[in-house]
């Protein structure tokens, strides 16, 4: 059976001794008073949950799977799945980071962000079904009308109501200026919508007593494409205007999809025939709304393989020092063993420290971008609420595409640590691969989020905010440069950094000449990008765990294990992961033709 034991040293070094977020906090009135204290008492009983309540229910969640009554068209989830839920509302954490006003806690992004992490570590199949409400929750707290807040905010914050996203359709999944369904005005100011979604997650469940959907939908008299969709909130249950549940809704579970992964989690059809909604944000601007929630649902996502690799490291970890095969090839290390453990091996090594190399990473910079998500929403300067949302735009592809594609990456590798037994179900590590393999995919695939990097996020301002995060590399780069013992971080990162410019503005050359070389250079270029922001954090990191090592040493004791093994993993992402970037940039550089000019290939 696999193990799970919270990372809250790592969370604490990252937040309190790396990032300093609770002097960040300090400019922040909402969050003035947050104190590291508060922090992680509160991360410290989310790890006592997640591991100890929805943790044990991965395997069986995942064995058991859900199961849809036709005849009712109700779904129920695997066995303990409803009870693990109630005690998530019980302990208030659906309210953690939500509003006051609508009952919740206050308490910033960072904090849940972290909270997430160990529940995807733990469960992520169980995880999706309160984390989509939260998109739902920001969605509506953004873009809905005063009198939807106030009817629905308070249930979301609670958790006693959950929430989707009902966007793709049988025929259309990002391209969703296709979609069909139709929502017809009624003469109260409510619409009856009609059309069939899929791959809805969470879609239906016995776990609460009523579903929000928020619903992609045409007017009659809408636009073609993109600019003729709308968003409406469709309740499962209709709601009246005190608060109370009511007659059940024209929209159900036609059937559930049979996946590869997440098997705990009711990913549902969803039929509609004349649900009855109301309208979220203005007519035929429904993406702009939906947006809000698709792009805490990239981040979340980002954060499902964050918390994936984080298990299935420490499982493989654990595994590598138990599992006995053949002797070192420097010579016996277990003398009192007829073999020596694996951990010993050089391969075993490298893919333990991929894997924890891409954890730590992924960890400082998802923790980074909710710290900016803090900022831009709650800062009193204009100006630093405006820079911290462009950065965190740019960087939410990244967050979803490269944690994930490392994800996949770290997994497989923990899985192969493991030999035969990583493929044998009751070790639980093919389960993670399984079950992170859908993140490289939803909410908009690892190309498209390349695209919007590159096309949109750089192309589309002239670099304007790549050159904002450049500043701030180069302010480390300038700090620690003349630093002899950063200079084994400093120096690749300071390359790439010059390097960037110039691969940049040559891709965007080539792509105003011909637009097929963005999208043939463009997943190449995330992973060059992601590099270079996951540099800038290892060598943080680095540079924090040294000062604490020269303190030590300054005053006669011992380093403290923890800073000597930050040094070594930085040493090792800089040693065999981030060279990675001069392939990357020379197969980006490629172009298109070889791509493109294959009808015979492909014929």
């Amino acid at each position: 059976m696999p193990q799970y034991n919270p990372p809250l040293r790592d969370m604490q070094f990252v937040m309190h001794e790396v990032l300093k977020v609770t002097d960040e906090f300090k400019a922040l009135p909402k969050h003035a008073d947050v104190d590291a204290d508060t922090i992680n008492a509160v991360l410290e009983e989310a790890g006592k949950f997640a591991a100890e309540v929805t943790f044990p229910l991965n395997i069986s969640g995942d064995t058991e799977g859900c199961k849809l009554d036709q005849a009712t068209h109700e779904v129920t989830p695997p066995k303990g799945f409803k009870e693990a839920y109630a005690k998530y509302v019980e302990g208030g954490w659906a309210a953690l980071s939500c509003d006051p006003e609508y009952g919740g806690q206050g308490l910033p992004f960072v904090v849940n962000q972290c909270v997430y992490e160990m529940l995807n570590s733990a469960n992520q199949a169980w995880t999706m079904y309160p984390g989509l409400s939260h998109g739902a929750y920001e969605a509506l707290h953004a873009h809905g009308t005063d009198a939807q807040k106030k009817l629905y905010l308070p249930k979301l914050v609670s958790g006693e109501w959950t929430g989707t996203m009902c966007l793709t359709e049988p025929h259309c999944g990002t391209d969703l200026g296709l979609l069909r369904t139709k929502a017809e005005p009624q003469a109260d100011g409510t619409y009856k919508l009609t059309g069939n979604k899929i791959f809805i997650s969470a879609g239906e469940h016995d776990m609460t007593e009523n579903i929000l959907h928020l619903v992609l939908a045409r007017l009659p008299d809408a636009p073609q494409g993109s600019k003729g969709i709308s968003l409406f909130l469709v309740p499962k249950f209709n709601v009246g205007e005190d608060g109370a549940i009511g007659s059940r809704n024209g929209i159900y579970c036609g059937s559930l999809e049979h996946k590869m992964g997440i098997h705990g989690n009711a990913t549902a059809q969803i039929v509609l025939e004349g649900a009855v909604g109301t309208m979220v944000g203005a007519p035929n601007k429904g993406l702009a709304a939906m947006f809000v929630m698709m792009n805490a649902a990239r981040l979340g996502v980002g954060n499902q393989s964050l918390g994936l690799t984080e298990v299935a490291y420490q499982n493989a970890l654990a595994y590598a020092k138990d599992r006995i095969q053949m002797r070192s090839l420097s010579g016996v290390k277990a003398k009192d063993k007829p073999a020596d453990p694996i951990i010993v091996h050089p391969d075993v090594r490298k893919m333990l420290l991929t894997a924890k190399a891409y954890a730590e990473g992924g960890r400082a910079l998802a923790i980074y971008c909710t710290m900016l998500l803090d900022k831009e929403l709650h800062h009193p300067d204009e100006k630093v609420r405006k820079d911290a949302g462009e950065i965190v735009a740019l960087l939410t592809p990244i967050v979803k595409a490269f944690l994930t594609d490392n994800g996949h990456i770290a997994t497989n590798a923990c899985m192969q640590v493991f030999g035969g037994h990583g493929f044998i179900k009751e070790w639980g590590m093919e389960q993670f691969v399984r079950d992170n393999r859908i993140n490289m995919i939803y909410e908009g695939t690892n190309t498209i989020q390349s695209l919007d990097l590159l096309g949109r996020k750089v192309l589309g301002n002239n670099g304007a905010t790549l050159k904002k995060f450049g500043k701030i590399i180069g302010a480390l780069i300038a700090e620690e440069g003349v630093n002899e013992k950063m200079a084994e971080f400093i120096n690749p990162l300071a390359y790439l950094a010059d390097q960037m410019t110039k691969f940049t503005t040559e891709l965007g050359f080539k792509g105003f000449q011909n637009p097929d070389e963005v999208g043939a250079a463009a997943v190449d270029y995330l992973r060059v990008a992601g590099h270079l922001v996951f540099g800038y954090f290892w060598a943080r990191m680095a540079q924090t765990a040294l000062r604490e090592i020269a303190a030590a040493d300054s005053q006669g004791k011992p380093a403290d294990p923890f800073y000597l093994a930050k040094v070594q993993t930085a040493r090792f992402y800089f040693a065999k992961l981030f060279p990675e970037t001069a392939t990357l940039m020379r197969t980006a550089r490629s172009g298109s033709k070889a791509l493109m000019d294959t009808d015979a290939a492909l014929a």
